[in-house]
Protein backbone atom coordinates (compact mmCIF):
# COMPACT_ATOMS: atom_id res chain seq x y z
CA UNK A 1 0.00 0.00 0.00
CA UNK A 2 1.23 2.94 -1.42
CA UNK A 3 0.89 6.26 1.29
CA UNK A 4 3.59 8.70 0.16
CA UNK A 5 4.02 9.86 -3.42
CA UNK A 6 7.52 11.70 -3.92
CA UNK A 7 7.64 13.83 -6.99
CA UNK A 8 10.18 15.09 -9.57
CA UNK A 9 9.03 18.43 -10.97
CA UNK A 10 11.16 19.35 -14.68
CA UNK A 11 9.79 16.60 -17.13
CA UNK A 12 7.46 15.32 -14.64
CA UNK A 13 4.83 17.71 -12.93
CA UNK A 14 5.80 20.69 -14.95
CA UNK A 15 7.78 21.32 -18.87
CA UNK A 16 11.35 21.01 -18.92
CA UNK A 17 11.14 24.50 -21.30
CA UNK A 18 10.05 26.23 -18.12
CA UNK A 19 13.32 25.54 -15.99
CA UNK A 20 15.14 26.34 -19.48
CA UNK A 21 13.35 28.96 -21.22
CA UNK A 22 12.23 31.06 -18.61
CA UNK A 23 13.57 30.48 -15.27
CA UNK A 24 17.48 29.91 -16.28
CA UNK A 25 17.67 32.76 -18.73
CA UNK A 26 15.82 35.05 -15.64
CA UNK A 27 18.26 34.43 -13.33
CA UNK A 28 21.30 34.60 -15.73
CA UNK A 29 19.80 37.98 -16.87
CA UNK A 30 19.84 39.52 -13.13
CA UNK A 31 22.40 37.71 -11.34
CA UNK A 32 24.90 40.46 -11.12
CA UNK A 33 22.54 43.27 -10.37
CA UNK A 34 21.21 40.96 -7.12
CA UNK A 35 24.56 40.12 -6.09
CA UNK A 36 25.87 43.34 -6.21
CA UNK A 37 23.16 44.83 -4.12
CA UNK A 38 22.79 42.10 -2.00
CA UNK A 39 25.87 40.98 -1.15
CA UNK A 40 25.65 42.57 1.91
CA UNK A 41 23.07 40.49 3.48
CA UNK A 42 24.14 37.62 5.56
CA UNK A 43 22.14 35.17 4.16
CA UNK A 44 23.01 36.09 0.54
CA UNK A 45 27.22 36.56 2.04
CA UNK A 46 27.10 32.98 3.18
CA UNK A 47 26.53 31.57 -0.31
CA UNK A 48 28.84 33.91 -1.95
CA UNK A 49 31.55 32.51 0.69
CA UNK A 50 30.44 28.97 -0.21
CA UNK A 51 30.88 29.31 -4.33
CA UNK A 52 34.24 30.62 -3.26
CA UNK A 53 35.09 28.06 -1.36
CA UNK A 54 33.94 25.84 -4.49
CA UNK A 55 36.35 27.78 -6.60
CA UNK A 56 38.97 27.74 -4.26
CA UNK A 57 39.28 30.82 -4.00
CA UNK A 58 38.83 32.66 -0.41
CA UNK A 59 39.65 35.63 -1.64
CA UNK A 60 38.15 36.16 -4.69
CA UNK A 61 36.16 39.70 -5.85
CA UNK A 62 32.79 39.34 -6.09
CA UNK A 63 32.71 40.08 -9.76
CA UNK A 64 34.76 36.54 -10.35
CA UNK A 65 32.07 35.06 -8.05
CA UNK A 66 29.53 36.26 -10.75
CA UNK A 67 31.86 35.30 -13.53
CA UNK A 68 31.79 31.72 -11.71
CA UNK A 69 27.98 31.57 -10.94
CA UNK A 70 26.99 32.42 -14.64
CA UNK A 71 29.55 29.98 -15.86
CA UNK A 72 27.39 27.55 -13.44
CA UNK A 73 24.08 28.32 -15.03
CA UNK A 74 25.49 28.08 -18.64
CA UNK A 75 27.07 24.62 -17.84
CA UNK A 76 23.42 23.31 -15.77
CA UNK A 77 25.95 22.72 -12.65
CA UNK A 78 23.93 21.40 -9.55
CA UNK A 79 26.13 23.73 -7.21
CA UNK A 80 23.91 24.01 -4.03
CA UNK A 81 24.79 27.86 -3.59
CA UNK A 82 24.10 28.65 -7.13
CA UNK A 83 20.30 27.14 -6.69
CA UNK A 84 19.74 29.37 -3.32
CA UNK A 85 20.85 32.54 -5.27
CA UNK A 86 18.36 31.37 -8.20
CA UNK A 87 15.52 30.65 -5.86
CA UNK A 88 16.19 34.23 -4.13
CA UNK A 89 16.08 35.61 -8.04
CA UNK A 90 13.28 33.58 -9.18
CA UNK A 91 10.96 35.16 -6.09
CA UNK A 92 11.46 38.72 -7.75
CA UNK A 93 10.06 37.23 -11.22
CA UNK A 94 7.51 35.32 -9.70
CA UNK A 95 6.15 38.41 -7.00
CA UNK A 96 6.21 40.96 -10.23
CA UNK A 97 4.41 38.67 -12.30
CA UNK A 98 7.08 38.14 -14.53
CA UNK A 99 5.93 34.42 -14.80
CA UNK A 100 3.95 31.97 -13.32
CA UNK A 101 5.26 28.26 -12.26
CA UNK A 102 4.38 25.73 -15.23
CA UNK A 103 2.54 22.38 -13.97
CA UNK A 104 0.82 20.51 -16.14
CA UNK A 105 -3.19 20.39 -15.92
CA UNK A 106 -2.91 16.34 -14.74
CA UNK A 107 -0.07 16.50 -12.64
CA UNK A 108 -2.58 19.17 -10.36
CA UNK A 109 -5.32 17.29 -10.88
CA UNK A 110 -3.81 14.57 -10.20
CA UNK A 111 -2.22 15.71 -6.54
CA UNK A 112 -5.22 17.34 -5.61
CA UNK A 113 -6.86 13.90 -5.73
CA UNK A 114 -4.29 12.06 -3.82
CA UNK A 115 -3.60 14.92 -0.67
CA UNK A 116 -7.95 14.74 -0.55
CA UNK A 117 -7.25 10.67 -0.11
CA UNK A 118 -4.67 10.89 2.58
CA UNK A 119 -1.74 10.32 0.52
CA UNK A 120 1.31 12.03 1.73
CA UNK A 121 2.76 14.30 -0.91
CA UNK A 122 6.58 15.33 -1.03
CA UNK A 123 9.17 17.20 -3.77
CA UNK A 124 12.42 16.26 -4.81
CA UNK A 125 14.42 18.40 -7.32
CA UNK A 126 17.77 19.78 -7.86
CA UNK A 127 16.29 23.14 -7.43
CA UNK A 128 16.35 24.78 -4.14
CA UNK A 129 13.46 24.09 -1.41
CA UNK A 130 12.71 27.82 -1.51
CA UNK A 131 12.67 27.71 -5.49
CA UNK A 132 10.49 24.50 -5.14
CA UNK A 133 7.92 26.12 -3.03
CA UNK A 134 7.95 29.36 -5.70
CA UNK A 135 7.15 27.38 -8.47
CA UNK A 136 4.12 25.93 -6.78
CA UNK A 137 2.91 28.87 -4.84
CA UNK A 138 2.26 30.88 -8.27
CA UNK A 139 0.92 28.32 -11.16
CA UNK A 140 -2.32 29.05 -13.11
CA UNK A 141 -4.25 26.54 -11.18
CA UNK A 142 -3.69 28.65 -7.27
CA UNK A 143 -1.33 27.91 -4.27
CA UNK A 144 -0.51 24.45 -4.57
CA UNK A 145 1.91 24.24 -1.77
CA UNK A 146 -0.63 23.22 1.00
CA UNK A 147 -1.01 19.74 -0.83
CA UNK A 148 2.78 18.94 -0.23
CA UNK A 149 4.07 17.40 3.40
CA UNK A 150 7.42 18.24 2.41
CA UNK A 151 10.58 19.29 0.23
CA UNK A 152 13.83 17.67 -0.52
CA UNK A 153 16.89 19.22 -3.11
CA UNK A 154 20.46 18.37 -2.89
CA UNK A 155 21.26 19.16 0.19
CA UNK A 156 19.58 15.34 0.95
CA UNK A 157 21.75 14.31 -1.46
CA UNK A 158 22.22 14.07 -5.43
CA UNK A 159 18.73 12.63 -6.97
CA UNK A 160 21.23 9.94 -9.22
CA UNK A 161 22.62 8.30 -5.36
CA UNK A 162 20.63 5.61 -3.50
CA UNK A 163 21.66 6.97 -0.51
CA UNK A 164 19.56 10.18 -1.15
CA UNK A 165 16.69 8.49 -1.73
CA UNK A 166 17.30 6.03 1.85
CA UNK A 167 17.57 9.48 3.37
CA UNK A 168 14.45 10.81 2.25
CA UNK A 169 12.82 7.02 3.28
CA UNK A 170 13.75 8.05 6.68
CA UNK A 171 13.22 11.84 6.76
CA UNK A 172 9.38 10.69 5.61
CA UNK A 173 9.19 8.22 8.36
CA UNK A 174 7.66 5.38 6.64
CA UNK A 175 9.08 2.29 4.63
CA UNK A 176 10.92 2.71 1.70
CA UNK A 177 7.89 0.30 -0.21
CA UNK A 178 5.55 2.48 0.48
CA UNK A 179 6.63 5.44 -0.93
CA UNK A 180 6.64 5.89 -4.53
CA UNK A 181 8.60 7.94 -6.71
CA UNK A 182 7.84 10.13 -9.82
CA UNK A 183 10.47 10.66 -12.62
CA UNK A 184 10.76 11.33 -15.89
CA UNK A 185 14.93 10.21 -15.65
CA UNK A 186 15.93 6.48 -15.52
CA UNK A 187 18.88 6.76 -13.43
CA UNK A 188 16.79 8.22 -10.68
CA UNK A 189 14.40 5.61 -10.70
CA UNK A 190 16.85 3.10 -10.55
CA UNK A 191 18.50 4.47 -7.76
CA UNK A 192 15.18 5.08 -5.90
CA UNK A 193 14.32 1.56 -7.00
CA UNK A 194 17.64 -0.10 -5.16
CA UNK A 195 16.54 2.00 -2.30
CA UNK A 196 13.55 0.23 -1.91
CA UNK A 197 10.62 2.39 -3.47
CA UNK A 198 8.29 1.82 -5.69
CA UNK A 199 8.65 3.95 -8.73
CA UNK A 200 6.78 4.92 -12.01
CA UNK A 201 8.89 6.32 -15.00
CA UNK A 202 6.96 9.66 -16.58
CA UNK A 203 7.46 9.71 -20.34
CA UNK A 204 4.91 12.23 -22.05
CA UNK A 205 6.10 11.77 -25.36
CA UNK A 206 5.32 8.20 -25.59
CA UNK A 207 3.58 5.35 -23.50
CA UNK A 208 5.71 2.54 -26.44
CA UNK A 209 8.77 0.92 -26.08
CA UNK A 210 10.71 -1.24 -23.53
CA UNK A 211 10.70 0.51 -19.85
CA UNK A 212 12.07 -1.20 -16.76
CA UNK A 213 9.93 0.71 -15.08
CA UNK A 214 6.07 1.56 -15.13
CA UNK A 215 5.65 3.85 -17.31
CA UNK A 216 2.67 7.00 -17.69
CA UNK A 217 2.42 9.34 -20.10
CA UNK A 218 0.47 11.88 -17.63
CA UNK A 219 -0.06 11.60 -14.06
CA UNK A 220 -3.68 10.17 -15.20
CA UNK A 221 -2.24 6.85 -15.91
CA UNK A 222 -0.19 6.46 -12.54
CA UNK A 223 -1.87 3.47 -11.05
CA UNK A 224 -0.92 2.22 -7.57
CA UNK A 225 -2.78 0.60 -4.31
Amino acid sequence: MIEAVVTDIEGTTSSLSFVKDVLFPYARAHIRRFVLENQQREEVQALLNDVRREMQQPGAPVEDVIGCLISWIDQDKKATPLKDLQGMIWEQGYRDGSYRGHVYRDAAEKLRQWHAAGVRLYIYSSGSVQAQKLLFAHTEYGDLTPLFNGYFDTTTGHKREVESYRKIAQAIGLPAEKILFLSDIREELEAAETAGMEVTLLDRTSATGYSAFPRAVDFDQIRFN
